[in-house]
């Protein structure tokens, strides 16, 4: 130890330096320095700070836009109810939507099968015959130049087969959560829909037979991620944009080689969903504001669905009768 200053300091030799600036060393740390805060303090300071939910970068509470990414940090509605808000909230957020489409694929399914076995003729539970297929909404471009134009929505989620609706869901369930994790749920619903529709109204011009199956829907998600990758912007969205082209294109492949395949529903809903998802861009790009509009449109999308089975019942019903 060295005397003579009053403070007691670390000899040189036996300290480390903290940095180094054009060969010179820092001084010595004094052994008397007020003492850092202890790392649970500080932990618990930082972790009260509310973080942007876009950047997940620590804001201050008095902050209404993130000094980072400036996403919109909307304030709680003073004196009532944000009616956007309050729409959009009804939409789940944590990932569920695909699982959704999957049980309603999967009751209607198992409805058809049942009516199938019961009411037609040497019917059965793993292949539905063509009439049973059309009473639930298949796509039949005769009826729907007619003016049965929900069966555009309706046909997208009704299976033929158990090996069918068993292949779509798989390819649906893989990519349904991807998009979804990049979408969002509302922009995920109305890029479904919107896919199927354009899917079926291309099979509906150019292929006149009748035909059912989520794949428009499932390729409407691979030409989403496509447009993902494209708004991106950077090396990231170049690999997924070339990584979605890559399954784009081993898709219809496949299917060109699959007889009694929809091709043309598969080419509609791809070029279906590229353009919406291009069109709708990407939750992080947009405000919180325009975030609950979104999440009302898939809300208006999935009111969409239910309206056209609704109807469809009701026309079915009709038949039956007369």
């Amino acid at each position: 130890m060295s005397r003579g200053t009053g403070i007691e300091t670390l000899n040189l030799h036996n300290c480390v330096p903290l940095c180094c600036s054009q060969s010179k060393i820092l001084p010595p740390i004094p052994l008397n320095h007020p003492p850092l805060p202890s790392p649970s303090l500080y932990n618990q300071r930082v972790e009260s700070r509310p973080i942007c939910p876009n950047c997940r970068a620590f804001i201050s509470r008095a902050d209404r836009v993130c000094p980072y990414c400036e996403f919109e940090i909307a304030p709680a509605p003073k004196g009532g109810v944000d009616a956007a808000r309050a729409l959009g909230n009804l939409l789940p957020q944590n990932g569920q939507i695909t699982t959704y489409i999957l049980i309603v694929n999967g009751f209607l399914y198992l409805a058809m099968a049942l009516f199938n076995t019961q009411n037609i003729r040497g019917g059965g539970f793993l292949d539905l015959s063509g009439s049973t297929l059309f009473l639930f909404g298949a796509k039949e471009p005769n009826y729907i130049f007619h003016g049965e134009y929900w069966r555009l929505v309706t046909a997208g989620f009704l299976h033929a087969g158990i090996m069918h609706i068993g292949m779509n869901s798989w390819g649906l369930y893989d990519l349904g959560s991807q998009a979804e994790e990049a979408f969002g749920a509302g922009r995920l619903l109305v890029i479904y829909v919107i896919s199927s529709i354009t899917g079926f109204l291309f099979s509906s011009l150019f292929a006149p037979s009748l035909s059912v199956g989520a794949s428009a829907a499932i390729f409407g998600l691979i030409g989403a991620m496509i447009a993902y990758g494209v708004n991106q912007r950077s090396s990231f969205g170049s690999y997924v944009k070339a990584a979605y082209t890559r399954t784009a294109l081993w898709a219809l492949l496949i299917s060109f080689l699959i007889p009694f395949t929809d091709n043309w529903a598969h080419l509609g809903g791809l070029a279906g969903g590229f353009a919406t998802a291009y069109v709708a861009g990407h939750p992080r790009l947009s405000r919180a504001r325009h975030e609950r509009y979104w999440n009302i449109a898939g809300l208006a999308m999935a009111a969409l669905v239910v309206l056209s089975f609704v109807v469809q019942l009701f026309g079915a019903l009709r038949l039956l009768q007369g």
